[in-house]
Parts: structure tokens; C-alpha cells; sequence
């Protein structure tokens, strides 16, 4: 009986052991803070700005001047003055074809032409004297004027034997070589004045309002990504395209050196219509399915946390998104570390950038 006593004695001292050692490690554990630490974040201030309206477009291109060179007349070409990429002036020389029947055509026109002159000033003498019939005078009239027809017939024949610049511009590729024979409509070469270039595109009719001639407009090519020419709206169409509902319209290049006919262009008007807007970094936009959202920073009495905001968003420009709506200029958003943060996590700011520095490249105002 006693060893039972004793047993049980024992049993009750090791669990009361156990007991006592588990209830201070719960309690110990229960006094301890397991809340997750602040999540570093970055943040910036947005701000009030003031942007330029634009319009993007694509478009193509050309030269003020440019033309596809070809011959009126048949014939052998005989000489090519000029070589490809040469720069020449109005009225040079090009190409001439084989005019031999021509000139020997024309020095007979000039000899008939002077004795019907001189026939004519003869009867025309002898009619105010009557010694000739009135008849005679008209003959040797006709007979005049028909000799210089028939000059000028045969000095237009001869200038198709040549092709000339009808402008200032450059020679392209040449097709033809001495000694070819070429029909009427052949293609002989390209001139271009690369000196005054301007550029075709399209917009929406819907923009027709806002459209005006003189508005500035900022062009890319993709010859030179990093350079931005400029050029001014010269001319809207009248009427809209039936089939695609946009509406042709032409701007004069500024400064356009090293720019070909043909090249794709990117554009950018400026309608001249500046509005206000509130901005913040690209980065403070989270975008997911139930809408966009930027994480403001929110100061308790001693704890700092992180708050989500549905925001309706614009356009971005130089790295700055515009917020169309549910934000106001001056809040402080964050920047950097979203992908860890929820509503009412606990952070600390480890950057941030005032607003004067947040974006030292505005856009235009």
C-alpha cells in the first residue's frame, strides 16, 4: 500500500514539474510581440503640374519637290551629264537621246522660215502698189506664219529629246546607261529636294476642332531614335476619308537634314490646350484587375502604416504618370517595396524625395 502511495506521489511531482515548466513558457511566449517589423519603403510627394495636350500620328515623309523623271520621245540615250546623288540646280542638263533628225529638221524649218520672211515682206510691198493680187499676199502670209509653226513644232520635238531639272534637288539612282533605247514613259531617275521636306498623316476626325494651322509638332524617324525634329501644321484636307474616317493632314519640316522621302515618321502635336494635372512617379501605380492603386503613407501617434487608394490614371511622361482622379497634389505616396505591402501595414521610410526633386525634367507648360 504505501509503495502505491508512494508511486503516486512520485507521478504527481514529475507532471507538476511539467505543468509548471510549460505554463512559464506560454507565458513567457504570451508577453512576447510576434506582429511583423515595418516594411522599408521609399516615397514621393505628388504634385500639381501643368501639361501640354498632344496628339500622337504616324506618317510618311516627302520632299516639297519631288518628282519621277521620265522621256516625252523615243531614242537612243547619247549622254547622261550627271551622275547619281549629285546636287544640281534648275534647268541642268540630264540626259539627252540621239535629236540628229531633229537638228537637221530644224536647220531646214529656219531656212524655209527665212525665205518665206522674205517672200512675205516682198508681196507685201508689191500689194500696197497693187502689182500683185491681194490673193498672192495672203498666200505668201500663210506660207510665213506655217514656217514658223512648223519651227516651233520642231524645236519642241527637239527639247523632248532632252530631260532637264525642272528644280533644285537631288539626283537619285539612275536607271538608264548610254547607248539604251527608251520609250516614252520611261523611268530615267528621281529628283528630290531634300532641302524643304514636310510630312503626310492621319488623325481621327473627331480632332478636327482642336486642329488649327500653325500648331507645333515634334517628329521621330527611325534613323535617328534619339533626335526630335520639329515642324509646323501647314495644311488640313477638306473632306474626311469615307473608309477610314481620318482626316489628312500636312506639316512643314523645320530643320530637316539627314531625313529621306519615304521614311516612317512617329509624331506628336501639341494642340496648344495646356491643362492642369496631378502626377506621381510611375512607380507608385500598382495595376491590377479591380483598378489601379497607389499606397499612401499614413502617420499614427507612433507608428507609421500604408493605405491603398483606387486612383483613375492618364498618360506618363518622363517617367510621371498623370492621376485623373482620387488623388490630391502634396500626399505622399510610396514608390518602391508595394509587392509586400497591405492595408495597414506597418513600414518605415527609408527614402524619400522632395517635391521639388522628385522629377527635375518637366513637361512642357
Amino acid at each position: 500500500m504505501r509503495a502505491y502511495i508512494f508511486a503516486a506521489l512520485l507521478l504527481l511531482i514529475i507532471f507538476g514539474s511539467i505543468t509548471g515548466y510549460l505554463y512559464n513558457k506560454f507565458s513567457a511566449l504570451a508577453g512576447m510581440d510576434f506582429s511583423p517589423p515595418p516594411i522599408a519603403v521609399a516615397t514621393a510627394r505628388s504634385s500639381a503640374e501643368r501639361w501640354d495636350v498632344r496628339l500622337a500620328a504616324v506618317g510618311t515623309i516627302r520632299s516639297t519637290q519631288g518628282v519621277e523623271l521620265s522621256t516625252e520621245s523615243s531614242g537612243e540615250v547619247i549622254d547622261i551629264t550627271v551622275s547619281s546623288g549629285d546636287k544640281v540646280a534648275a534647268g541642268t542638263a540630264l540626259l539627252r537621246l540621239n535629236d540628229k533628225v531633229e537638228l537637221a529638221s530644224k536647220e531646214r524649218q529656219i531656212a524655209n522660215l527665212d525665205l518665206a520672211k522674205i517672200l512675205f515682206k516682198r508681196d507685201a510691198t508689191l500689194v500696197e502698189q497693187k502689182s500683185i493680187p491681194q490673193t498672192q499676199y495672203d498666200r505668201s502670209r500663210a506660207d510665213y506664219e506655217s514656217a514658223i509653226a512648223q519651227l516651233a513644232e520642231t524645236e519642241a520635238r527637239l527639247e523632248n529629246k532632252h530631260v532637264d531639272a525642272p528644280f533644285s534637288g537631288t539626283v537619285g539612282i539612275i536607271h538608264v546607261k548610254r547607248g539604251d533605247y527608251v520609250a516614252p514613259g520611261t523611268k530615267i531617275t528621281t529628283l528630290q529636294d531634300l532641302d524643304n521636306m514636310e510630312v503626310d498623316f492621319t488623325v481621327p476626325a473627331r480632332h478636327y476642332p482642336t486642329l488649327r494651322k500653325g500648331l507645333s509638332v515634334e517628329l521621330r524617324a527611325a534613323a535617328f531614335p534619339e533626335r526630335i525634329f520639329h515642324a509646323t501644321l501647314q495644311a488640313i484636307d477638306s473632306r474626311v476619308d469615307v473608309d477610314t474616317r481620318n482626316l489628312l493632314l500636312r506639316a512643314s519640316i523645320i530643320d530637316a537634314e539627314g531625313l529621306l522621302p519615304g521614311m516612317f515618321a512617329q509624331l506628336s502635336i501639341d494642340l496648344d490646350t495646356p491643362v492642369d494635372v496631378v502626377t506621381v512617379p510611375e512607380t507608385a501605380v500598382t495595376y491590377a484587375l479591380h483598378g489601379n492603386t497607389v499606397f499612401l503613407v499614413q502617420a499614427n501617434n507612433d507608428t507609421t502604416t500604408a493605405t491603398s487608394k483606387i486612383v483613375t490614371t492618364g498618360e506618363s511622361r518622363k517617367g510621371r504618370i498623370a492621376v485623373i482622379s482620387g488623388l490630391e497634389s502634396g500626399v505622399e505616396v510610396i514608390i518602391s517595396g508595394q509587392n509586400k505591402l497591405y492595408r495597414g501595414a506597418a513600414v518605415t521610410v527609408t527614402a524619400a524625395a522632395p517635391i521639388g526633386e522628385q522629377d527635375p525634367v518637366r513637361a512642357a507648360q
